[in-house]
């Protein structure tokens, strides 16, 4: 069979024809990596083969050079790499001529391959001609495909490439690109592919955009764009726009007021969705830009720092022209969109949101006239497009300037549960919610209270989308008015005569819901909040419910045998994981107050793990639900432990199943933390289960970290009796804490912080577990080692707080363990001393440790 032909039937409607075709091309890869990559490119290369396969062949490029992965990716770049360099030659020159084809989908397709060896060779100094190339097809004016193609290759490069690998480069990028973009370009499809390359290389122009002239003239070019008569190319516009105010805030000051304020409010007015879409999205941004700004400078404030940034108030400058066109827009639902369909009228809504936190009062008298105008109408695109005004504006405004407003408006919103239109009633029962949960202190318990409760009992019978957001509702109540104003749990809970019906409504919900919507889990979710936020008086509540899920899950184990086809089983995989949370949930409410029923859980929670077999989701809820009973009973737990100790090690080895070997290790923790020393029988067969783990190749990197702060646990719960495992166990986190990563590899910088922090913990145990015995100077040899990767820790500019945390904390375990003076030396390093002078800006939690360190040192070294 010839390449074609293999190719072709990768895209076979036949399953057997397309997977043979598919395990051929794998095993070729495999086999003869070189003769695979030619075979590709020679195939996309021909314009005489059919497009399908030229396509095909594309793509597998593409995916034998390319991976998600980062690990993967690694692999496949240095296969790449290792190629000879006249095949990698050939492979290049072959995707490059794709791009002149005949057939922009192939041309595209080229773009693509080009772009995926640029990945990898870019970053390695290799392929030093390949922009060159490039800028030089971009001059043939008489092929628009060629230079089409070249645009969406230099577009897919800037994206997906760190900026500074085409620092260099940037200005001929940039003058090919805005050359294309430009209104006297006479090919739309190439202004379009230049505007969507202008779009991908707005990062690394950063230095162009620093230059007045360079920047008024890119500024000048898309918002020409923004007029295009192509309605694409319009829209490109706006993207680009959008994306520029997010990069460029500080520079747009000139702009907004000679071009943007217009041209932005005229894109929101666009009869073509696309466009208002962009325009109305153009807003939004600027209003989360000015809010993040606006929280930034008040933090900066707090800690006696000057303002990073300028808030330049563009929204509110603006405001008397963009909020009115917003309030039109709202009216532009359409009552047939899914739920999940974007359209211009929700994403006016969204806009509005912004507009209101980022204005503050401003918004105020611009939107009441217009809630006060059409709330009553007999139109329904205006009733609800005032009330979704209304419950937009709720964030933002001084609750003081609110409040009569809200008061005056609830009876006329819980009246208007009963409307005629879905719509309508879906928008009353979300700012219901919204005042529930932002402006609860507007409720009066005597006067508004059981009217709201009952509409939204009576909103859980209506249509999916009405019962998701009268649940919510009723779970804001719940959170919001279990706590005072000041954040102390309230006393008297005024939903308490309302509580057992609620949770009936609630708990009827889930039974009659079907998957539609959704809505199920949000009922599961308010009934997990009545739980959580149950008033001492209504404990009574919490146990019948958990005896409610009890007898669910009791059902469900019964009838799992007469489950037939995959639909059924996700049904039954998706309750029982609501039964899990919801009996977690209760677990922690009651704490040792779920004894009488522990018996009855344990043995259903047993029987599930037992009927789960590889079903690992079903394993990892059941185990939550354990580590909540160890959490609860504490010692008490130990009567169980013996019968679940079997699945515990089968899901430690279950080394493929990363999510449930992880929550296994955290349960050995809670064992440990929840019997001390009791937990010394069990050390041994813990610690050579996780000894194993470290060392197996198929166990994700990311799992091994809380191996290492259970080390920790168990030192710090059996105390001396750690001592057999010490040396092995400090070895491991001495090798863990001796990674060294590229700081431009932002992944593993990031596994390395959070190695970093598991190994600090682990540390912390360790010291925790000997301090104050009198086998404390069994840890004394491992200090140094300890300080070190503190000091190296500190040293990171990249440093993130958890692992300030930690370094401080253990910095003080390790000073009040040894205050006799046996590690003054070390204790009076510079380092050590430049550290604890830190008055830089940290969370209140780093400050405590960070003083706690001071002290400790202190004591230690007087």
């Amino acid at each position: 069979m010839n390449a074609g032909e293999l190719l072709a039937n990768t895209l076979s409607p036949d399953q057997h024809t397309r997977e043979d075709a598919t395990q051929k091309l794998e095993n070729a890869s495999r086999e003869n990596y070189p003769a695979y990559m030619h075979m590709l490119s020679t195939e996309l290369a021909k314009e005489n083969s059919l497009a399908h396969v030229r396509n095909a062949a594309g793509l597998a490029l593409k995916n034998a050079l390319t991976a998600k992965d980062a690990n993967r990716q690694l692999e496949y770049s240095n296969r790449w790499i290792a190629l000879d360099p006249e095949s990698r030659q050939k492979i290049k020159q072959q995707s490059l001529m794709t791009l002149s084809s005949s057939l922009k989908q192939i041309g595209t397709v080229g773009a693509q391959v080009v772009q995926a060896i640029a990945i990898v060779e870019l970053p390695h100094n290799q392929w030093p001609d390949l922009i060159e190339l490039l800028l030089s097809f971009m001059n043939q004016d008489n092929n628009v495909n060629l230079r089409v193609a070249t645009l969406q290759a230099i577009g897919f490069i800037c994206e997906s490439i760190k900026p500074e690998v085409l620092q260099s480069r940037s200005n001929e990028i940039l003058t090919a690109v805005i050359h294309g973009a430009r209104k006297e370009e006479p090919a739309p499809e190439v202004q379009l592919a230049a505007i969507h390359a202008l779009y991908n290389s707005l990062e690394f122009v950063q230095d162009n955009f620093e230059r007045e002239g360079e920047r008024n003239y890119i500024m000048q070019v898309v918002c020409e764009a923004t007029q295009s008569g192509t309605i694409p190319v319009q829209v490109g516009a706006f993207e680009c726009l959008v994306k520029v105010m997010t990069l460029y805030y500080d520079k747009m000051g000139f702009y907004m007021e000679r071009a943007l304020f217009g041209l932005t409010v005229m894109g929101m007015k666009h009869a073509e969705e696309q466009i208002a879409l962009q325009a109305i999205d153009f807003w939004a941004t600027v209003c989360e830009i000015e809010l993040e700004i606006h929280y930034d400078n008040l933090e900066a404030q707090e800690y006696g720092e000057s303002p990073e940034q300028e808030n330049k108030y563009f929204a509110k400058i603006a405001l008397p022209e963009i909020a009115p066109v917003l309030l039109e827009l709202l009216l532009r639902q359409d009552e047939d969109a899914d739920e999940d369909d974007w359209n211009v009228a929700k994403a006016a809504s969204t806009a509005l949101l912004a507009l209101a936190s980022a204005v503050n009062d401003a918004i105020v008298p611009i939107a009441v006239p217009f809630i006060e105008a059409n709330i009553r109408s007999p139109d329904w695109h205006r009733r609800e497009a005032a009330i979704m005004t209304f419950g937009s504006i709720l964030e933002g405004p001084d609750p003081v300037v609110l409040t009569p407003l809200v008061n005056q408006a609830l009876p006329i919103l819980i009246d208007m549960m009963t409307d005629s239109h879905v719509l309508v009633r879906d928008t009353v029962a979300w700012t219901l919610g919204r005042i529930s949960d932002l402006l609860v202190s507007t409720i009066q318990p005597d006067i508004h209270l059981q009217p709201l409760v009952t509409a939204l009992v009576t909103g859980l019978q209506d249509q999916p989308r009405i019962v998701a957001n009268s649940a919510w509702a009723l779970q804001n109540l719940a959170e919001q008015l279990s706590y005072t104003e000041d954040g102390q749990a309230a006393a008297n809970n005024p939903l308490s005569p309302y509580y057992d019906g609620v949770v009936q409504a609630l708990l009827r919900t889930t039974e009659t819901a079907n998957g539609e919507g959704n809505y199920r889990a949000h009922a599961y979710e308010a009934v997990g909040s009545y739980v959580t936020n149950a008033p001492s008086d209504q404990i009574t509540v919490v146990q019948n419910t958990a005896v409610t899920f009890l007898q669910r899950l009791e059902h469900m184990l019964s009838v799992q045998n007469q489950i037939i086809g995959i639909d059924d089983r996700n049904e039954w995989n998706d309750l029982v994981t609501h039964f899990c949370a919801g009996l977690i949930t209760i677990i922690r409410k009651l704490e040792d107050g779920i004894q009488p029923l522990a018996d009855r859980i344990m043995t259903l929670i047993l029987q599930l793990i037992q009927s789960a077999g590889k079903t690992s989701t079903i394993v990892e809820d059941a185990f939550m639900v354990v580590s909540a009973m160890i959490n609860s009973l504490e010692q008490n737990f130990s009567p169980y432990l013996n019968a679940f100790l079997p699945y515990l090690y089968s899901a430690l080895k279950a080394h493929e199943e990363a999510e449930l070997c992880n929550v296994a290790i955290g349960i050995i923790g809670d064992i440990c933390r929840s019997l001390g020393e009791q937990s010394a029988q069990y050390a041994s067969a813990f610690m050579n289960v996780l000894f194993e783990n470290l060392q197996s190749d198929v166990l994700n990197r990311n799992v091994k970290i809380p191996i290492l702060t259970v080390f920790g646990d168990i030192a710090l719960a059996i105390g001396p009796s750690f001592e057999p495992f010490l040396n092995s166990a400090m070895a491991v986190l001495r090798q863990a804490g001796s990674l060294q990563v590229n700081p431009l590899d932002q992944e593993l910088t990031e596994y390395a912080s959070q190695l970093r922090e598991g190994i600090l913990e682990a540390y912390t145990g360790v010291v925790a577990g000997f301090k104050n015995t009198d086998k404390v100077s069994i840890i004394l040899p491992y200090i140094p080692e300890m300080l070190e990767l503190i000091q190296r820790s500190l040293a990171d500019t990249d440093r993130q707080e958890p692992v300030m945390k930690a370094c401080y904390g253990l910095l003080g375990d390790i000073a009040e363990a040894f205050r006799s003076g046996q590690i003054k030396e070390l204790l009076l390093a510079e380092w050590i001393a430049s550290e604890l002078r830190q008055k830089g800006r940290m969370s209140g939690e780093v400050r405590k440790n960070l003083r706690y360190a001071r002290e400790s040192v202190k004591l230690a070294t007087a």
